[in-house]
């Protein structure tokens, strides 16, 4: 049987991260309010790094105090910590959901964190830990798990070795981000299938479209049971720590194509597609994602 299909919207974070042109809170505000109302599951609202460092997540805590209280059916709130201050910051602001990661890449992990990969995954596991003790969801993820722009190809053996340090730590919610966006659907069938022999774990795919290839990806994982997807409205993002920054797979773009198989029917891409425009007009410029641009087939 095929798994439900969980929806992570990280638009907020990993779509405006690498932005120039910062977006008032406010405006944010009101973007991501329409994101919890469309029925997806989580919505990622920022990350707990240093301003000067990425000015776009400089109100992150403001926002999870504006949001974290709001009444009613909702999607669940996540923010991204690098390092112990940035839990400490987290769980001062009502974090439903603590993602972190490491990542397979020596030089990216560099460049992200300022530590190497062994260094990363160390404090990445104590602080994954502090924040379960804490009483707080926690997922852990590798990042160019499938490849890096500095380095190339990442062997998978490496990945496999950070995601066997995840389990043996009792951390069982993992994803597997495809940071650079190299990707390919064989290889996510071969790498989501021999992570998923290390030991009980729910699995997250996060898949950027550099190169083309990110929806293709999403159904190869799909494909061999993986249930939960990080997406970004209209196709926004990218790392502004890897070597060729680009979009993520658009969240109403993935809807729409779940929606014609009558699946996940309880979102309204209506919803998803109205903020895509709205980012849209609001970076007046055309965003990679298709289906608020097209519209969604009519029948």
């Amino acid at each position: 049987m095929m798994p439900e299909i969980i929806i992570h919207e990280v638009g907020p974070r990993d779509g405006l991260q690498v932005e120039p042109r910062v977006v008032p809170t406010d405006v944010k505000e009101a973007w991501i309010r329409a994101l919890m109302a469309s029925g997806v599951d989580l919505v990622q609202v920022g990350s707990f790094v240093h301003p000067g460092k990425v000015p776009q997540m400089a109100d992150t805590d403001e926002l999870f105090r504006r949001l974290a209280d709001t009444p009613g059916p909702r999607a669940a709130l996540s923010g991204l910590v690098l390092n112990e201050k940035g839990l400490e910051r987290a769980l001062a602001c009502g974090v439903e959901l603590v993602c972190m990661g490491v990542s397979a890449s020596d030089t990216h992990s560099r460049k992200n964190t300022g530590m190497g990969s062994e260094e990363a995954q160390r404090r990445i596991i104590a602080t994954a830990l502090v924040a379960q003790a804490a009483g707080r969801k926690v997922q852990v993820s590798v990042q160019s798990a499938f490849g890096c722009g500095f380095e190339g190809r990442v062997p998978d053996q490496r990945v496999l070795d950070i995601v066997w340090a995840y389990v043996e730590a009792g951390l069982l919610n993992i994803s597997l981000a495809d940071t650079a966006g190299h990707a390919y659907p064989e290889q996510v069938q071969r790498l989501f299938t021999a992570a998923q022999g290390l030991g009980p774990v729910t699995w997250t795919a996060h898949f950027h479209d550099t190169y083309g290839m990110g929806m293709a990806n999403v159904y190869a994982a799909l494909g061999v049971g993986v249930g939960t997807f990080e997406t970004s409205f209209a196709g926004l993002g990218g790392c502004p720590f890897t070597k060729v920054a680009a979009g993520n797979v658009a969240t109403e773009d993935l809807v729409h194509g779940l929606q014609r198989a009558g699946r996940r029917m309880d979102i309204r891409n209506g919803a998803l597609v109205d903020v895509a425009r709205q980012v849209a007009a609001w970076f007046d410029r055309e965003m990679p994602g298709r289906v608020h641009r097209t519209g969604p087939v009519g029948y």
